[in-house]
């Protein structure tokens, strides 16, 4: 029995470190990012999705492709994000700047406020994933 489970237990290791965490949530493993901003700011997890993807999809459109690549690594799942955005109608062409990500967000039903307090999370969880280039590069976009 306790082999079974040390078994299972390096196979999820070396899954994660051979395709990185992004590989475990298609095999069922939890969003952390989705969750954290539905736990934290109270909204629903299509408004969670999209919100998160008109934020990546402003950083596309404004950072450096060099910089793109490295924000899109430290947020594992972000083409899904951005075309959860488009789906939802979030985001309708090119979002431009605050003024495009705060419409965004009002197609998705929240106030113009939350794009602030999503920024937030979005460039902390970054940072955690990828460093603080990462952070303060998507941080500059979002401000």
């Amino acid at each position: 029995m306790l082999n079974k489970l040390s078994m299972s237990a390096a196979v999820v290791l070396v899954t994660c470190l051979v395709f990185g965490c992004a590989e475990l949530q298609s095999m069922g493993g939890t969003d952390a990012l989705i969750k954290l901003v539905t736990s934290q700011l109270g909204v629903t997890e299509n408004q969670a999705m999209g919100g998160v993807g008109s934020e990546l999809t402003l950083a596309k459109e404004k950072l450096p492709s060099v910089d793109f690549n490295a924000l899109a690594k430290a947020v594992p799942g972000s083409d899904s994000y951005m075309k959860a955005a488009k789906d939802l109608g979030a985001v309708t062409g090119l979002v431009g700047d605050k003024a495009g990500l705060q419409a965004a967000f009002q197609r998705l039903g929240m106030e113009s406020g939350m794009v602030d307090k999503f920024s937030g999370l979005l460039s902390d969880f970054a940072g955690k994933m990828g460093g603080e280039s990462v952070k303060n590069a998507l941080a500059a976009v979002l401000r």
